[in-house]
């Protein structure tokens, strides 16, 4: 059992670090699907103006990055806390 959980994980740090190793020049960039989505958007209409602006800006990106893991876990906990009880036993006496 032990042996096995050491081998998974070490395949999640390993997948973890491959992308950074393989990328590893200095011009490499994880951007998203927003960035990407821009660059499309201009090259289809040069003169496009967005017609919604954000409500607030963080003010860096590790905020912005943070705010991200923030959410994620959020969302995380309460999936985790719903089908735990989903699947938990009943606690409830029996009414015999």
């Amino acid at each position: 059992m032990l042996k096995r959980n050491l081998l998974l994980l070490s395949l999640v740090i390993l997948l973890a670090i491959l992308p950074l190793v393989i990328h590893h020049g200095g011009d490499a960039e994880f951007g998203g699907a927003d960035g990407e989505a821009e660059v499309a958007i201009t090259e289809i209409q040069p003169d496009y103006q967005p017609w919604a602006a954000p409500l607030w800006e963080p003010p860096s990106g590790e905020i912005e990055s943070l705010l991200f893991a923030l959410q994620a876990a959020i969302g995380a906990g309460l999936i985790g806390f719903y089908f735990g009880r989903r699947t938990s036993p009943s606690k409830r006496p029996d009414s015999n």
